[in-house]
């Protein structure tokens, strides 16, 4: 079953999987985790991948791994109370895009990622993380260096993402989305948005279900999960 109800672009996609609290305040997380190095008290995984990028280990929002965490339309750093739609979208004036948008000509902005102000990641952990490129989300799901598994973690559905260089793992809540007034697919697919836009209202994001992983490019103004990545100076 595939998950999603926005636009495809079909790759495969692969998650990741790892054990314990994502938080300082978990005193038993240095046992479960204990081969995961800590950044400014949040954990991450190091896969081995090419790019030698590094994943958090839990979702914005999120203590533990099989957590949820927020929902957040894209650009916007704060999870909305009810709706998810044009109407309280924050880069939306009198109908028209005030940021990230094509310009009266047809060309295209030149910023191709989100700013640091309106990254989720950044602003609610720190100037260390941020959202994942869409480069990142296909190293990531790329079949070369990771395998992938829906499965449980503590009773919570999601995907499985394990190394095929290090067989370390990342596990990847299937949280569903926020779209409009609705809670859609929790339990039976996952969401999570890229740094990285297209054009007008439309940013990429990855997307699984129990059968099928991929990433798409979304509205921006859905509510998604949000997986950090440690940004590397």
């Amino acid at each position: 079953m595939r998950f999603g109800k926005f636009i495809a672009l079909a790759t495969v996609f692969v998650a990741a999987f790892t054990l314990g609290s994502c938080s300082k305040d978990d005193e038993e997380k240095e046992e479960v985790v204990e081969n995961n190095p800590k950044f400014e008290n949040r954990e991450y995984v190091d896969l081995g991948l090419p790019s030698g990028t590094l994943w958090a280990a839990c979702n914005v929002g999120a203590n533990k791994p099989e957590e949820y965490g927020n929902y957040f339309a894209w650009g916007e750093t704060e999870q909305k109370e009810t709706s998810y739609d044009w109407d309280n979208y924050k880069f939306l004036k009198d109908g028209e895009l005030t940021k990230y948008r094509v310009g009266e000509l047809g060309e295209v902005s030149s910023m191709k990622e989100i700013l640091p102000e309106d990254d989720a990641a950044t602003v609610n952990w720190s100037s260390s993380w941020r959202m994942p490129s869409l480069d990142q989300i296909k190293e990531l799901i790329n079949s070369d260096y990771t395998t992938t598994e829906f499965t449980t973690l503590n009773d919570i559905k999601g995907l499985k993402i394990t190394s095929k260089k290090n067989g370390k793992t990342l596990f990847f809540p299937a949280g569903g989305s926020r779209n409009n007034k609705e809670f859609d697919d929790a339990g039976i697919g996952g969401a999570y948005w890229s740094c990285s836009y297209d054009s007008n209202s439309a940013a990429y994001a990855m997307e699984f279900g129990s059968s099928d992983a991929h990433y798409e490019c979304v509205v921006a103004r859905v509510g998604f999960l949000v997986r950090p990545v440690l940004i590397q100076k």
